[in-house]
C-alpha cells in the first residue's frame, strides 16, 4: 500500500485589492475568499476551508503543510489577519475583583487595557492555556497560566 497525501488541484493569489482570489482545477475564478480555520487553538494546521464571498466552501484542505510552499504562505498570512488574538505576557492591575472588571495587562502586542464583563468569558483550553474574552470581542490568549509571574497568578486565580 502506498502513502500519498491528496494536494487539492487550485490556485490562490493576492489581488491588487488586497483580496485572494481562488481558481479552481476546471478554471472556475472566486474573489474575496476568506479561508476559515475548523480548529484555531486545538488544530491550527489542520482542517481549513476557503470559503466564497457568497458563503460556499470551495475546498477544504486536511493539512496546511500539504500545500504548495507559495499557497501555504498566503494561507499563513491571511489566517493570521483574521485570528489576532494577543498573548497575555502580565496582569498590571485589575480593577476589581468582581465582574465587569478592567484590565490592564501587557501582551506580546504592547500595553492594553480591556472589559471582562464575567467570569465565564475566561474558558480554559488544553493544559494551562486560557482564551479571555474581552468586552469588545477581542481573545486574548495565555498559553501557559503557570508560567505567568506571581502576581500576574495571583490576579488571575481571584478569576478562575
Amino acid at each position: 500500500m502506498t502513502n500519498f497525501t491528496f494536494i487539492p488541484a487550485f490556485q490562490l493569489k493576492r489581488q491588487a485589492s488586497g483580496r485572494l482570489q481562488f481558481i479552481s482545477a476546471h478554471g472556475e475564478m472566486h474573489c474575496g475568499v476568506t479561508p476559515v480555520r475548523a480548529f484555531p487553538l486545538a488544530a491550527p494546521e489542520e482542517g481549513i476551508s476557503l470559503i466564497s464571498a457568497e458563503g460556499h466552501e470551495l475546498v477544504w484542505i486536511e493539512q496546511l503543510s500539504s500545500l504548495p510552499t507559495a499557497v501555504r504562505l498566503l494561507l499563513h498570512e491571511e489566517l493570521a489577519l483574521r485570528d489576532f488574538v494577543p498573548e497575555i505576557k502580565c496582569l498590571v492591575s485589575v480593577s476589581s475583583f468582581g465582574t465587569p472588571s478592567v484590565w490592564t495587562v501587557e501582551t506580546d502586542r504592547g500595553p492594553t487595557t480591556f472589559v471582562l464583563k464575567g467570569e465565564e468569558d475566561i474558558r480554559r483550553l488544553q493544559g494551562n492555556a486560557l482564551l479571555i474574552a474581552a468586552g469588545d470581542g477581542v481573545q486574548f490568549g495565555i498559553a501557559d497560566m503557570t508560567a505567568l509571574d506571581k502576581a500576574s497568578r495571583r490576579l488571575l486565580e481571584r478569576f478562575l
